[in-house]
């Protein structure tokens, strides 16, 4: 999200621009005239939408780090972290990586097509021109025709709201002027005027269903509604105009639900693929009344996109377009319908030493934005390839690759990241009707796996890796990882299985990996409901390590407090970030 609070400075501006999807779009030099609208896509058969990504994902590839298995009980113990996955995993359909261009190599399939509206629409009434370029963000654009003659999966961004993105007829012909600038030192059109977005939302009808884009099979989704600064829909733009006059509330409100209505008839069936890019609570002018129009969106049937993961900690645990909660506990909860039509949940983790950001521990940076996303449950992740540093970290990467949109019946693992957060957003400000006992505090990122505070197994906030501020101010301060504290006669962690993970009437073969500290001379192991591992001694070396057992799960709840996997501790207290569930055995369905 480029707002004024987080200016992405963008390492964007810098990539070059690929082009879009079917040659048969492009005339030759002499074959006449460009196309109308109408010939921008080879459309599907009538009567059928195009099935984006339900069979296959555009990168199917299993995991480049596979996972090793144990010989027998004795758990196997490595330095660090272990991302591997069995061998069997694949990704999800209709998910995955996207960015400016695509990369055989980075195993990002889905590159973008950008256009502007003025290189689309030069009159009000003709057809879309396929051959004009355009410029927005101080990147030059192809033909929406040379765009769409490479081949390959495709994201879509209409640059609308600039002055200098909007036809000149709009400007003309509506009466209106620009408004701003913004941190980009672009001014934008009202889009809330009923002239400004009537001809926009035609564009928007041009372009999807008439030129045939919604029936691409190589469409992915598109950013909507096509402003404010990279398309990312900031409130700076609608502030400034509120705070001028030229704005009221109950007018944005009504365009808003307007806006919504209107892209959604347009999509039909497809909405999902139409990514509104606001946020909920997104620091607007209205005093609360627009802090959930992100929300209304997804309940509208769009597909939504944050831009903040790379704050992990930061406004992200109560977020309601993704069905993220924050209990009374400090917990995080989600829940989301994903059975039915594509539909898109994503995030962007590129900015971690750009962006106006400086990460103090960059593999801490890219591992918690990451792990942040994926208790989000997205779908669909904007790299960079190299701001992002996928071939650094390519072992962390190949996991989030193998991870994005899955669910709970198909995923490869289940986890939980354990951690004390600060999330500065609520730190002064609080969730309407709601009691959180430890405001600010949130407790874990959760992914099927849940930590659960039992007698003698009521975790502790671990002292001993605490990070601040990175990789921005408002990120706060996280403790990563819980202990137990055998003094109070806390000997124990405990962790509860999500029931559509495995099956509890029969044991599964699983690894269950455990993230710890070596400190000390103690020794811990890992109790389930058919028995005990062989214990870990630890070494004193004052390094983190993972632990991998290999165990038969049955995961009933049958332990105390209705939990399934214990680690016991003795000699010592036991310090652990990070816990696994790892199927060895395919999923089914």
């Amino acid at each position: 999200m480029r707002t004024a609070r987080r200016t992405r400075l963008a390492a964007v501006a810098t990539v070059a621009v690929v082009g879009g999807v079917l040659a048969a779009c492009v005339s030759a030099p002499d074959a006449g005239p460009p196309a109308s609208a109408t010939s921008a896509v080879s459309p599907a058969p009538s009567g059928t939408a195009a099935t984006p990504g339900r069979a296959a994902a555009d990168d199917p590839s299993g995991p480049r780090y596979v996972a090793t298995v144990p010989a027998g009980a004795t758990p196997v113990v490595r330095t660090g972290d272990d991302w591997t996955m069995p061998a069997w995993v694949r990704p999800a359909p209709f998910s995955g990586f996207f960015s400016e261009d695509a990369s055989v190599t980075d195993h990002v399939p889905v590159r973008s097509i950008d256009v502007t509206w003025r290189q689309l629409a030069p009159s009000a009434d003709g057809p879309l021109d396929l051959a004009a370029t355009g410029r927005a963000e101080g990147m030059a654009f192809a033909s929406l025709g040379d765009q769409l003659a490479e081949p390959g999966p495709y994201w879509l961004r209409l640059f609308a709201s600039g002055v200098d993105w909007a036809p000149t007829w709009v400007l003309t012909k509506c009466g209106v002027s620009g408004i701003g600038p913004d941190y980009e030192g672009e001014l934008h059109l009202p889009l809330w005027d009923d002239c400004v977005w009537s001809a926009l939302r035609d564009t928007w009808r041009r372009l999807l269903v008439d030129g045939g884009v919604l029936a691409d099979p190589d469409f992915r989704f598109a950013y909507v509604p096509g402003g404010f600064t990279w398309v990312e829909f900031d409130y700076d733009i609608i502030t400034e105009a509120a705070e001028r006059g030229q704005l009221t509330k109950a007018r944005y409100l009504a365009w808003y639900a307007r806006m919504l209505d209107d892209l959604a008839d347009i999509a039909g069936a497809q909405v999902g693929q139409l990514v509104f890019t606001g946020e909920d609570y997104p620091w607007g002018p209205f005093g609360g009344a627009e802090d959930l129009l992100a929300a209304a969106a997804v309940q509208r049937g769009f597909g939504v996109r944050t831009g903040i993961t790379e704050e992990f900690n930061f406004h992200l645990g109560e977020a309601p377009a993704y069905g993220s909660r924050i209990e009374p506990s400090g917990h995080l909860t989600l829940t989301r319908d994903d059975t039915g039509a594509a539909r898109v949940f994503a995030s962007e983790n590129e900015c971690y030493t750009d962006c106006g950001y400086r990460a103090k521990d960059l593999s801490y940076a890219i591992v918690h934005s990451n792990l942040k996303a994926l208790q989000l449950q997205v779908n669909w992740l904007y790299v960079v390839p190299s701001d992002s540093y996928l071939r650094r970290y390519a072992a962390h990467w190949d996991w989030v690759r193998l991870s994005l949109g899955q669910r709970p019946e198909t995923a490869p693992d289940a986890w939980v990241s354990l951690r004390d957060a600060q999330d500065t957003y609520w730190k002064v400000d609080w969730i309407a009707g709601r009691e959180w006992t430890r405001r600010p505090w949130v407790r874990n990122l959760e992914r099927w796996l849940v930590q659960v505070d039992a007698p003698g197994a009521i975790a502790h906030r671990s002292m001993a890796d605490k990070h601040t501020a990175d990789p921005t101010r408002e990120n706060g301060t996280a403790y990563e990882g819980l202990r137990t504290d055998r003094a109070s006669g806390n000997r124990s962690l405990a962790f509860r299985l999500d029931e559509r993970f495995l099956p509890a009437d029969r044991p599964a073969r699983v690894l269950v990996r455990a993230t710890y500290l070596d400190r000390g001379r103690g020794s811990f192991r890992l109790r389930h409901p058919d028995g005990s591992t062989p214990a870990v001694t630890l070494q004193d070396t004052n390094t983190w390590r993972t632990a991998t057992f290999l165990v038969a799960l049955r995961p009933d709840h049958s332990l105390p407090s209705s939990t399934d996997l214990w680690l016991d501790a003795a000699g010592g207290d036991l310090h652990v970030r990070f816990v696994r569930v790892v199927r060895l055995d395919a999923a089914v369905g």
